[in-house]
């Protein structure tokens, strides 16, 4: 096969994983037009149309499934033994692209790499700030990052922070014109700052405890964001009652500029694993990464 059939087939795969042609350019390094002009060649010289394009969005066509299903896992397979040549170098290097939420990347992931990236500078981590629950296969990311309860079964997982938990918090200024709510239940009487899942698009109802039973609140407010500092932010901003992680809250409440409340109702959870594909298990860069994240008491 001609390099350049390879190179288009590599593009038609990078727009029908990403379902755009703007992200798959970025990724490739390429201008729009260029990919737009090389799907536009490729789709000629095969003689079916591969591609759907409207306004808003880029889906592959039956002949497209098709031959992403065929040829995907076959470069996917050449990527992966490649980068497992990596292995008989002296140092790790390669690449590893990680999925977290913006509170794991803050808390656990960028300060332990902050460490670890001066140590191994042949090895690059690309860090994706995502608060849904990502399919990390289909996806093609190297591992993702979860709390424990939120793994799935057929994947391995290495812990990487301690547990944690969450807080109420408001204003002092929002509390002296509402009373402090003494029970969960007491949070459908007060505005409170909505979280929207990014994958299900559904809001969050906010978990408690009382002796060991779950208990969750649907709350209601004027706001509602998908970034957990935005939500603390409109806190401080006076907006409402926030439900954010207690390590973000407490400087805050510390200084005053926030008063926590419920705190025997919130419970600690299982803190933060990197999950991933047992394939990945033999890159070096990935084993040392690993090592580095891994939570230690």
């Amino acid at each position: 096969m001609a390099r350049d059939n390879i190179n288009d087939l590599l593009a038609f795969l990078a727009v029908a994983r990403e379902r755009s042609f703007t992200k798959a350019a970025a990724k490739m390094g390429v201008s729009q037009s260029a990919l737009s002009h090389t799907i536009r060649q490729l789709e000629t010289r095969l003689g079916v149309r591969l591609l759907t394009r409207t306004t808003r969005a880029v889906s592959p066509t039956d002949a497209g499934e098709r031959l992403l299903a065929g040829i995907g896992p076959h470069f996917d397979e050449i990527e992966t033994q490649v980068d497992a040549l990596n292995e008989l170098r002296e140092k790790p290097a390669g690449t590893i692209r990680i999925t977290a939420s913006d509170f794991a990347i803050n808390s656990v992931l960028f300060p332990k790499l902050a460490t670890f990236l001066p140590k191994y500078p042949d090895i690059k981590v690309e860090l994706m700030l995502d608060n849904g629950l990502t399919d990390i296969v289909t996806e093609r990311f190297d591992a993702g990052v979860r709390m424990g309860e939120q793994l799935a079964k057929d994947m391995i997982s290495a812990r990487i922070g301690p547990d944690f938990r969450y807080a109420v918090v408001g204003t002092q200024s929002y509390f002296a014109d509402n009373p402090e709510p003494t029970t969960p239940q007491d949070l459908v009487q007060h505005t409170c700052i909505n979280y929207r899942f990014p994958t299900s698009g559904g809001l969050w109802a906010w978990e408690f405890e009382e002796k060991g039973r779950e208990i969750k609140i649907r709350v209601d407010g004027q706001i509602a964001f998908n970034n957990i500092f935005h939500a603390l932010d409109a806190a401080q901003a006076g907006l409402g009652l926030a439900y954010v992680p207690e390590e973000i809250a407490q400087p805050l409440v510390a200084k005053g500029r926030l008063k926590q409340v419920l705190e025997n109702w919130c419970p600690f959870w299982d803190g933060y694993y990197l999950y991933y594909p047992s394939r990945r298990q033999s890159s070096p860069a990935f084993v040392a990464l690993v090592e580095a994240l891994r939570h230690r008491e």
